[in-house]
C-alpha cells in the first residue's frame, strides 16, 4: 500500500512538472508572446557577451541548460521536501550573466595590463611600414592573449571592407577600456594630423606604464582601509549575536517598545549611510 502511494505521488509530481513544461514551452514557442520575446532578448544578450569574450558556446544552449536545471531543482525540492530549495532558482537564473560579466572584467583588466606592450609593439612595427593596417598585421602574431584576438578581429573587419578607423573604433566600442581608448586615440589622431606616430605611441606606452604603477600603489594603500570598513560593518552584527548568545533577552527592552524599534531603525539607517560614505571615500581612481 505504501509503495503504491509512493508511486502515485511521484507520478502526480511528474505529470505536474510535465504540464508546467508544456505550458512554458507553448508560451515561449509563440513568436508574438511576451515570454518568447523575453527569451529571445535574453539569448541575444548571452550571445553578445559570449561573442565579446570569443567563446563559441551558443546562448541558446546555456538557456536550455538553465531551464533544465530549474526543472530538476523544482522536482527534487518538491519531491524530497528539501528546505529552501527555491533559493537555488534565482541563482541558476543569474549565474550565466554574472559569470559572463566577471569574465569580461577579468579580460578587460588583462588587456589593460598589456596595453603598454601593445603600444610599443605597434610603434616598432610602424618604423618598418607607414601603414597602420600592415603594422597591425605584423604586430598581431607577437602579441599576447587576449589583445591578439581583438587585433585579429579588427584585421578581419578590414579585409571585408571596413576602414582602419572604423575597425579600431569597433574594437574600442567592443572592449570599452579607457587605456585602450588612449592608445587608439593616439593612433587615429596621429593619422589625421600627421606627426611621428611611433614616438607618440612610445610616449603613450610610458604614460600607461606609470599609470599602472600608480594604480598598484593606490590599491595597496586603500586595501587596509577596505578591510577596516568591512570589520566596522560586521562589528555591530557580531556584538548583537554575541550578547544574545551570552544573555538571551538582553535587548528585550529595545525590541518590545515602539521607541526601541525607532532607535533601532535610526541606528540601521546611520549604519548604512556610514558604509556608503566610507565606500565613496575609498573609491579612488586615477
Amino acid at each position: 500500500m505504501i509503495a503504491t502511494l509512493t508511486v502515485l505521488k511521484y507520478g502526480a509530481l511528474g505529470l505536474f512538472a510535465g504540464a508546467i513544461l508544456l505550458v512554458v514551452y507553448g508560451a515561449a514557442a509563440n513568436p508574438q508572446s511576451l515570454p518568447h520575446r523575453l527569451v529571445r532578448s535574453y539569448i541575444a544578450r548571452l550571445d553578445r557577451g559570449l561573442r565579446d569574450l570569443f567563446i563559441k558556446t551558443e546562448g541558446r544552449r546555456i538557456a536550455v541548460m538553465q531551464f533544465t536545471a530549474m526543472c530538476v531543482v523544482t522536482a527534487a525540492g518538491a519531491s524530497f521536501r528539501i528546505p529552501l530549495w527555491w533559493a537555488a532558482l534565482p541563482l541558476i537564473a543569474l549565474l550565466p550573466v554574472w559569470r559572463i560579466g566577471a569574465l569580461r572584467k577579468e579580460r578587460i583588466k588583462l588587456i589593460e595590463t598589456r596595453m603598454d606592450g601593445f603600444a610599443l609593439t605597434l610603434a616598432n612595427a610602424l618604423r618598418s611600414t607607414p601603414s597602420i593596417g600592415n603594422a597591425l598585421l605584423y604586430a598581431q602574431p607577437v602579441l599576447m592573449a587576449p589583445i591578439d584576438q581583438e587585433i585579429a578581429l579588427a584585421l578581419k573587419q578590414m579585409r571585408v571592407g571596413n576602414s582602419v578607423d572604423q575597425a579600431l573604433l569597433n574594437m574600442s566600442a567592443r572592449i570599452r577600456s579607457a587605456q585602450l581608448d588612449a592608445v587608439l586615440a593616439g593612433i587615429l589622431i596621429g593619422r589625421q594630423v600627421g606627426g611621428d606616430l611611433p614616438k607618440i605611441l612610445e610616449t603613450t606606452a610610458n604614460t600607461l606604464r606609470e599609470m599602472n604603477r600608480l594604480q598598484g600603489v593606490l590599491q595597496a594603500k586603500t586595501a587596509e582601509g577596505k578591510m577596516q570598513v568591512m570589520a566596522l560593518a560586521l562589528a555591530p552584527l557580531c556584538v548583537l549575536i554575541g550578547f544574545d548568545l551570552v544573555k538571551p533577552g538582553y535587548f528585550a527592552p529595545i525590541t518590545d517598545t515602539v521607541m526601541g524599534w525607532a532607535v533601532v531603525t535610526l541606528a540601521v539607517i546611520f549604519w548604512f549611510v556610514a558604509l556608503i560614505v566610507a565606500r565613496q571615500v575609498l573609491k579612488v581612481e586615477l
